[in-house]
């Protein structure tokens, strides 16, 4: 089976946020999509150990924010590759609260939605989280990040908790050297670069996850 062939399916790039105005915590989704009309009703999938899981299930609504295709790094990395469990995820974001007092992540978004929990449907290792439609608004004007463009013109990666994520096999050996993020597992390869990894500015960081050069080490 040629596990990449499911990279072809379309997906876009979200912050899920839940909480109130004490509280709250988001995660990077990619799979978020609309599943009725009237009324209008979306999915969100959530793994198990995601920690904004808990917040969901606690306050009964969560929110959609749709990254631009120009999301900085920093952005991604905070809610994708970081757990909220050890620090406030939301601390020096820009966070509006939205109708039922959930945060909402402006940040790098062009639009945001705001639902209401009606479902929860347990998939195993994730949860699919159904929710009505109670507010949408644009914020900026702009494309929306694909998972494709992540991938492809970002370089990015999938985290381990996200529905689509698929093991990588042992990296092939290669002629130059190779470094990975400690944090997120992106890859660095001289021989597919321009610049070699050694070369790269002291303040340079992971086009992922933002994480500075010092954590990368070299495979």
């Amino acid at each position: 089976m040629t596990l990449e062939a499911l990279y072809n399916i379309s997906y876009g790039l979200y912050i899920v946020s839940s909480g109130n105005r004490e509280t709250g915590n988001g995660y990077i989704a990619n799979t978020v999509f609309q599943i009725t009309s009237e009324p209008p009703k979306f999915a969100v999938s959530c793994n198990k150990n995601n920690f904004t899981s808990e917040f969901i299930k606690k306050y009964k609504t969560f929110s959609v924010s749709i990254l631009s295709q120009n999301a900085k790094s920093e952005t991604i990395g905070n809610f994708g590759f970081k757990t909220g469990k050890n620090f406030n995820k939301l601390h020096g974001f820009d966070i509006k609260y939205g109708k039922t007092d959930v945060p909402v992540v402006l940040n790098d978004s062009i639009a945001y939605m705001e639902f209401k929990l009606t479902d929860e449907i347990d998939m195993g290792t994730h949860i699919l989280f159904i929710g009505e439609l109670i507010d949408a608004q644009m914020i900026a004007e702009g494309e929306p990040l694909t998972y494709d463009y992540y991938r492809k013109a970002k370089k990015g990666v999938t985290p381990k908790n996200a529905p689509s994520y698929i093991k990588k096999e042992k990296i092939k050996k290669s002629e130059g050297k190779v470094y990975k993020c400690n944090v997120c597992g992106h890859i660095y390869d001289n021989n597919k670069e321009k610049i070699k990894f050694e070369d790269l500015p002291e303040d340079w960081t992971c086009p992922t996850c933002g994480i500075s050069k010092s954590e990368f080490s070299e495979i």
